[in-house]
């Protein structure tokens, strides 16, 4: 049985004991949003040494990694370093995105990267099935199936779907700017275009549930329509697409299948309230993993930086996971420096988001490093820094005054010491 199903009968699994320890709340409490589908623990059964999170209703706002390799630059070595960079920034998540000309490339990246990953795990297996299809255009549910299926063997605790993408939301795109930004949104949005036929992942939800629900993975939704400039957000195609996933969502939830939902995309400050609150409606407060939000298209270079504000905003008013950008959003392949700069910038944004809904361990945290820092206790300060490195990195370059102080003001004119 999956998570879902046992927290319905009343079970309390060893994954939900941990989380709620981990969380500092009643595991009970926990069962019943698990039940309620308000809450998912990505937790595959064949994923080995797995330290699982949730992600949900007042748990803490948590942050997923992207790392994969692509055609230009195809390195296990590479990827795995990426791994252990993301782990050590304090990502929450882990999702392999790797596509290649070649299928047992991804297998072998893959499972490279399962080894080595106590993080929840996430892939997009429709990547893969167009590579072994022989094309976009081949494409058919059966190699769908065969590659979700194997990586849910293998592990993988979470995979994005696109099931929402459908012949009318074909048509709905036809009045954006940017028709599609999403790689697995434009593979379907060109597969239906030739074929003439409907999404095959819509019609054939069910199967990808029995596969899902087996091995208890969780299904991301993905949103293949999502806005990826300013001026299509929040439009007639991303909320016909988040209908789609409300009833999907349900669907999979009546199945016993963990279910969260992802969201956009490129919008504004102004209406990252509504898209959380919409997609909190429509689909029945499932857990929303939101990509971004970014709020600007002109801050290139600098989008992790967008990211984060868009997505603390998007925290605060109820989002339950973000995915991180980088520095190379785009542009390019993130790179090994890219990775920590991304899990790090996100993780900022998502310890604001709590510190804004309150909390309890984000507040205790807070109020640690304020104490520390009134005492000059760099090495307490160090405990409670989001980047310890970078702290560490900063302190050691600054001679040490001797009273304790910084080097802004040293000790006559320290605040902290002319009036304690």
């Amino acid at each position: 049985m999956t998570q879902l199903e046992k927290a319905k009968k009343g079970e309390l699994t060893p994954e939900m004991t941990y989380v709620a320890r981990q969380e500092g709340i009643d595991v009970e409490v926990l069962r019943r949003d698990i039940a309620a589908g308000l809450t998912v623990i990505p937790a595959n059964k064949n994923h080995q040494n797995l330290k699982p999170i949730g992600i949900g209703k007042g748990l803490e706002v948590k942050v997923n990694a992207n790392i994969g390799a692509s055609p230009q630059n195809m390195s296990l070595k590479t990827e795995l370093h990426k791994l252990k960079v993301a782990i050590e920034a304090k990502a929450d998540a882990i999702m392999d995105l790797t596509i290649a000309r070649d299928s047992s490339e991804i297998d072998e990246i893959r499972g490279g990267i399962i080894g080595g990953c106590p993080l929840p795990l996430g892939t997009v297996p429709i990547y893969q099935a167009a590579i072994e299809a022989g094309g976009i255009e081949e494409l058919s549910i059966e190699d769908y199936l065969r590659v979700y299926e194997r990586q849910a063997k293998e592990g993988v605790d979470f995979t994005t779907v696109h099931a929402g993408v459908t012949q009318a939301g074909l048509r709905l795109v036809k009045k954006r700017l940017m028709p599609v930004v999403s790689r697995g949104g434009s593979f379907l949005l060109h597969w239906m275009k030739k074929s003439n036929k409907e999404n095959f992942l819509y019609q054939h939800f069910d199967e990808v549930l029995d596969i899902a629900r087996e091995y208890d993975v969780t299904i991301s939704l993905g949103d293949g329509l999502r806005p990826g400039c300013i001026a299509d957000s929040t439009d007639e195609a991303q909320i016909y697409e988040l209908r789609v996933l409300g009833e999907l969502a349900q669907r999979a939830r009546e199945r016993g299948v963990q279910v969260m939902i992802e969201g956009p995309g490129h919008i504004p400050l102004s209406e990252i309230e509504k898209n959380v609150q919409l997609e909190k409606e429509i689909c029945a407060s499932a857990p929303f993993y939101v990509l971004g939000p970014l709020p600007i298209d002109t801050a290139v270079g600098y989008d992790h930086i967008a990211c984060a504000i868009g997505g603390a905003l998007a925290g605060y008013y109820g989002a339950d996971f973000l995915c991180y950008v980088t520095p190379k959003e785009h542009i390019g392949l993130p790179d090994i420096d890219d990775v920590r700069q991304g899990v790090v910038i996100t993780k900022i944004a998502a310890n604001i988001a709590d510190l804004a809904r309150g909390n309890k361990k984000a507040v205790a945290e807070s109020r640690a490093m304020s104490r520390a820092r009134k005492r000059f206790d760099w090495n307490e300060m160090l405990k409670y820094a989001i980047d310890a490195r970078r702290f560490k990195e900063l302190i050691d370059k600054e001679p040490r005054l001797k009273e304790g102080g910084c080097s802004m003001c040293g000790d006559e004119f320290c605040a902290l010491k002319v009036y304690s």
